[in-house]
């Protein structure tokens, strides 16, 4: 047979061939490193063997996702393994890779405490050390039944009774352990080598809540030692980060039940930093020509329909509340509300671009499971704009919107380019159900945006299958501190919804004419950024941004008139001050403002009340010296104005 490798090249070989064997007449060295293989597209077992031409590629966990995922796999059934090993009356449900490591779910009447987790990861290690060979086979539907009942695996009997008739129903036995598994594995449990068990939780069998709650146990591992290491590193680097905690240390916002899972409560802090963005953003698109409105967050359930979101988005809405003869829902967006503000009069082509913006709350349905701080919510607060444009503007315009994101990001919040990546999202044309049907408006919208990004030399790459049902979109992907990429900023081309709700402009001509409609979002959320600032920043917000920007602080008693004084001069300029007056060390109150995150502090004894001046430390860099209040003004203003 022929095989076509990755990088195009043929290779003959015995037809009946497994994948393992392709790779070693490849190279040992492949061979050893291999994970499992793709053929013709497919993820296939190491096992798995090659009968006629094909492309195939040999996954190892350093060149595909496909590989870490059969090595984690693997690592979820020496877990299971070692469970069994030391708690045999422990029930089996399943464990697959996820994308970062894996997790197995297990029936027991106990929570699995932190020494259980230790037993368990030296029972693995013993395992990985045995070198177990990984075997593969296959039963009849029957058979597979009995061997399950036989080893009282309930949840696996109703796993096989759900397959389909006809389906193979294979399994893969290490020693003694057998589990029902479609694979793919490694050939033997040495394979696997850097192991940790990183948490417990419960967890609903099969995600339903009215099913029983069951135990998972989440792990990783890595051919080496130091890659685990390194990853064990970078999880305590996202705890640091993580926006939760930070909000929580620095009063920022708080959650409770009473009021509902995935509706924070800003606290004075937050709503500070909330009001200077949202002020911030709103200011720069008035100097852009935009005009604000306010919208309700409430609309009758037929603007949805009117809109095609009743269609498209529905499951992601809140459910419809009756209202004597209206139906009305909470809305996810703004746009349909400004469609009907564009239609509200006539528009001359004189008139156009018309760009409508507002900071607009709106509500998705996101699940209890799926909520998490500020980043993911049930009520957020859009940064929205729409602008209605003839067909001739669209270039200016979406190059305006770019720029914009370039400025916002780079200029002012200071991320560099690398950090930048454009996705051009487009619609799926195999699913085109999850889309408006309109086949020419999106090889029209498409092409376009493709066009502009070209124009403007901008390097992007496209995404099948991520645009808006309405439009294909300019996503702006993030390269975080955690090295992770978030989309916040993006730019929307739509054809669809000036058709649907019938939008118009008279033309030079004296005819009427259709608009197009940019959809942009630079902060995206209030919400989502806030949650993104605070994990890039570790809670070091720059000057203009943070709530409490100087801590004045006095040594003794006797500075408390001067304090005042000081205070009254930095309010009057317009900074954001606190006092700390209380009757404590001046090293407690340092170290209290430096955990606060607070960028200024200023230390007040006799000798700065004599010479009128202050004793300034800066939050990174610690004391720098004595200055005057004009002086020490003058550099906040400068700071400020500059967004260091």
């Amino acid at each position: 047979m022929k095989v076509e490798l990755k990088d195009g090249s043929q290779l003959e070989v015995k037809q009946g061939a497994s994948v393992l064997e392709i790779a070693q007449q490849i190279s040992e060295g492949l061979a050893r490193n291999a994970c499992c293989g793709i053929v013709n597209g497919e993820v296939r077992d190491l096992r798995y063997e090659v009968r006629e031409n094909c492309k195939l590629e040999i996954a190892t966990f350093e060149n595909n996702l496909e590989g870490k995922k059969a090595y984690w796999h693997t690592t979820s059934h020496i877990m299971a393994q070692a469970i069994k090993r030391l708690y045999p009356e422990i029930k089996l449900t399943i464990g697959p890779a996820i994308d970062n490591g894996f997790y197995y779910d297990f029936d027991t009447e106990k929570p699995f405490t932190p020494e259980m987790l230790e037993a368990i990861e030296a029972e693995m290690k013993k395992i990985i050390k045995e070198d177990l060979p990984i075997k593969k086979f296959t039963l009849s539907r029957e058979k597979a039944i009995e061997l399950m009942k036989e080893k009282k695996e309930d949840y696996k009997v109703e796993l096989i009774e759900e397959l389909p008739e006809g389906e193979e129903i294979s399994f893969y036995e290490q020693g003694e352990f057998v589990d029902l598994c479609a694979g793919p594995h490694l050939m033997s449990t040495g394979k696997v080598k850097a192991i940790k068990l990183l948490s417990s939780s419960g967890a609903y069998w099969r995600g339903d809540e009215h099913n029983k709650m069951l135990q998972r146990i989440y792990g990783i591992s890595y051919p080496k030692a130091s890659q685990l290491e390194e990853y064990l590193n970078m999880l305590e680097e996202a705890k640091q980060r993580d926006h939760r905690k930070i909000g929580e240390d620095l009063e920022i916002f708080m959650t409770h039940k009473l009021v509902g899972s995935g509706l924070p409560m800003y606290l004075p802090k937050g709503a500070t930093i909330r009001r200077i963005l949202e002020r911030y953003i709103q200011d720069k698109e008035i100097a852009l020509g935009y005009a604000h409105v306010y919208t309700p967050s409430l609309a009758n359930v037929e603007l949805y329909k009117t809109s095609g979101h009743w269609d498209h988005y529905k499951e992601d809405m809140f459910p419809v509340m009756k209202m004597d003869a209206e139906e009305m829902v909470l809305r996810p967006m703004n746009c349909p509300h400004h469609m009907l503000i564009y239609k509200n009069k006539m528009h001359s082509y004189r008139d156009l671009p018309i760009r409508i913006g507002e900071l607009a709350h709106d509500f998705r349905y996101e699940a209890s499971g799926n909520v998490c701080g500020l980043e993911r919510v049930r009520q957020m607060c859009q940064n929205d704009a729409h602008l209605f444009v003839r067909p001739d503007q669209i270039k200016e315009e979406v190059g305006r919107v770019l720029n914009l994101i370039k400025e916002v990001y780079q200029k002012d919040f200071g991320f560099s380019e690398s950090s930048f990546q454009y996705r051009l999202s487009l619609r799926d044309k195999a699913n085109k159900e999850k889309y408006i049907d309109n086949d020419e408006m999106w090889e029209t919208a498409e092409s376009q945006l493709r066009e502009i990004l070209k124009e403007m030399k901008i390097d992007f790459y496209e995404a099948t299958g991520e645009a808006a049902f309405y439009g294909p979109k300019i996503d702006i992907q993030i390269k975080t501190a955690l090295n992770h990429d978030v989309t916040i900023p993006t730019c929307q081309l739509d054809f669809a919804l000036p058709e649907r709700f019938e939008l118009e402009y008279i033309g030079e001509d004296g005819k009427a004419h259709r608009p197009v409609v940019i959809h942009r979002a630079i902060l995206g959320s209030s919400d989502r950024f806030i949650s993104f600032l605070l994990e890039e920043t570790k809670g070091n917000l720059p000057l203009w941004i943070a709530p409490v920007q100087v801590k004045i602080m006095t040594i003794t008693d006797n500075q408390k008139d001067y304090e005042k004084e000081v205070e009254a001069k930095l309010k009057q300029a317009g900074f954001r001050v606190e006092l700390d007056d209380r009757n404590e060390k001046i090293g407690y109150k340092i170290r209290e403002a430096q955990m606060e995150k607070v960028p200024y502090m200023l230390v007040l004894g006799d000798k700065e009340v004599q010479s009128k001046s202050v004793g300034v430390r800066k939050r990174a860099e610690g004391d720098i010296g004595a200055m005057s209040v004009e002086e020490l003004i003058e550099k906040l203003q400068k700071e400020v104005e500059e967004k260091a």
